[in-house]
């Protein structure tokens, strides 16, 4: 099974690395600078669970010819989603499987209007990593689980293929017979994660142990759950409280990967997560405030970042 990888960051590096370590034939779609690092010094994942160094990894760049691929991963930012699908598009065939690792729901309809959507798997996965200053991918927790799926459910003899070539990685790849009511919980989850952290512009552990912190989370998470409800969104009746609970046992360094994002002063998917679902409240009248808080705070953060350039 062929599998190409978009991108060799954060997580298309890790998860790439560890297929490729796993001995599934991976290669990387990356940009030069990436290029160059691999070149340089192959690809190193640094992990509490363990340290892999990909000596060669093998890679292609936009526009190079390569045969379709079996398996595409795409672990890109939202806001490079339309360059992203304009640089697979060649190696994509009829039978072509595309598992799109994004934070959100709003790329979905993107790939289906390109791609089909029966070439278009649902994905989704749980890790907290980041690139350092030498291009190599430091994964920091316990959690490196991807999890995909028939996007109308059920286990099709593909993913089952999938599931099997990817089994033996050191970590997870999981096959969901209800990936749609996976996507959606874990939307809920990183929107709410992530508006709280950038909004407190702090890391976990002070939200828990601030007056109002895990107060003022619960309020954004149900904002949230109330959007999705309103969609129709298959999110389970109790899964505020569920997700408060991993929140508030969750240990105290952990960042969202928008916070780390804004840190570095780089660009956040605030449009395609918190603001996605605004415009969903505001057609349907829906009360938000906390929501509009955290999106505003982020559209004054891309301001300011567009004035420091």
């Amino acid at each position: 099974m062929r599998v190409l990888v978009l991108g060799a960051g954060a997580i298309g590096g890790y998860f790439g690395g560890r297929l490729a370590e796993s001995g599934v034939d991976v290669t990387f779609l990356v940009r030069e600078r990436r290029r160059q690092q691999l070149a340089e010094r192959g690809l190193r994942i640094e992990s509490v669970q363990g340290n892999f160094h990909l000596e060669k990894p093998k890679w292609i760049m936009a526009g190079e010819e390569a045969e379709a691929f079996d398996v595409i991963l795409l672990s890109n930012k939202a806001y490079h989603l339309s360059d992203s699908i304009e640089s697979i598009a060649p190696y994509v065939s009829k039978d072509t499987v595309i598992i799109p690792l994004l934070n959100g729901i709003a790329h979905m309809e993107t790939l289906w209007d390109r791609f089909g959507k029966e070439n278009v798997l649902g994905g989704l996965c749980f890790i907290e990593s980041t690139l350092n200053a030498d291009g190599d991918v430091v994964q920091t927790s316990k959690l490196h689980d991807t999890v995909f799926g028939e996007w109308e459910g059920g286990k099709s003899e593909r993913v089952l293929q999938i599931a099997e070539a990817f089994s033996r990685i050191n970590g997870r790849f999981k096959a969901s017979s209800f990936i749609q009511r996976e996507v959606w919980h874990k939307y809920l989850f990183i929107t709410t994660l992530s508006g709280i952290t950038t909004l407190m512009n702090a890391a976990v552990g002070p939200i828990q142990s601030s007056p109002h912190g895990v107060e003022l989370t619960r309020q954004l998470a149900e904002e949230i759950a109330l959007v999705m409800k309103s969609w129709d969104a298959p999110i389970d009746a109790d899964i505020v409280d569920k997700q408060i609970e991993m929140f508030t046992s969750t240990h105290a360094g952990m960042k969202s990967s928008m916070l780390r994002d804004m840190e570095k002063g780089l660009p956040v998917e605030g449009d395609h997560l918190q603001g996605y679902l605004l415009k969903r409240a505001d057609q349907l009248d829906l009360s938000t405030p906390l929501l509009k808080v955290v999106y505003n705070n982020l559209k004054v953060y891309e301001q300011k970042r567009e004035a420091d350039k």
